[in-house]
């Protein structure tokens, strides 16, 4: 799945790159290199006819959720979204792209679980699938929300894990946000995984706590033998 990833890249950056405009809240946003669920996050929408770069708490509030302390979901399956009532109208009309430099994935081994870090092979910017929504209740702030759509592996993801998060192609990042684009046959062809170039390379178990949040989680470590 995807519960934790990092987007150092400078928010000015990521606006110029989207070609988005930079919101007040955006722009207080920190680079982080150990992004948990809960926390603040930058993402890319259209709104008020124009794209902009706006701040997003991860972890999905639905519209009609009773209260703040429902399960607020961080991922949300490729295959059922389209179905699943939290889901099925986001989907369609609240689409967004999560930028990040890379992505955690926690690998099974005799050991323990051995983190790897995935990213483009170039180490490019790049764009996971969201979802968003809007929740607010008297007496209450608002509250905007996403969550990653995740997919099936790609061949180098395979061999970490079996699931991971959508990245939607940079030739489809405009198709992605459009608000007139609802048809499920033609989003759901940008819902498969990844085909381009990536790379993966263990990391520090640091990253583990979400207290740590610097740039030595992202460096590369020998991974122990299985024997």
């Amino acid at each position: 799945m995807c519960g934790r990833y990092e987007v150092h890249t400078p928010v000015e950056q990521i606006a110029r790159q989207f070609d988005a405009a930079l919101t007040e809240d955006a722009a207080l946003l920190a680079p982080r290199y150990n992004v948990a669920p809960s926390l603040k996050v930058p993402a890319v929408r259209v709104h008020n006819d124009r794209r902009e770069l706006t701040a997003f708490t991860w972890g999905l509030v639905p519209s009609w959720s009773k209260d703040l302390y429902a399960t607020k979901p961080i991922n949300a399956r490729a295959e059922t979204i389209f179905d699943r009532p939290m889901f099925r109208t986001a989907i369609r009309r609240r689409r967004c792209l999560l930028p990040a430099d890379g992505f955690y994935e926690w690998q099974q081994r005799p050991g323990g679980k051995q983190p790897w870090r995935i990213g483009m092979v170039d180490d490019s910017l790049f764009a996971f699938g969201g979802i968003w929504e809007y929740w607010a209740k008297e007496g209450q702030s608002p509250v905007l929300s996403c969550a990653i759509i995740v997919t099936d592996a790609n061949q180098l993801m395979a061999k970490i894990h079996d699931r991971m998060p959508v990245i939607v192609a940079p030739e489809d990042y405009s198709r992605w946000i459009d608000l007139e684009l609802q048809d499920p046959v033609d989003i759901g062809k940008m819902l498969a995984p990844y085909p381009g170039e990536m790379r993966a390379y263990p990391v520090s178990t640091r990253v583990n706590s979400v207290k740590n949040d610097d740039p030595t989680l992202i460096q590369p470590v020998e991974v122990r033998g299985d024997g």
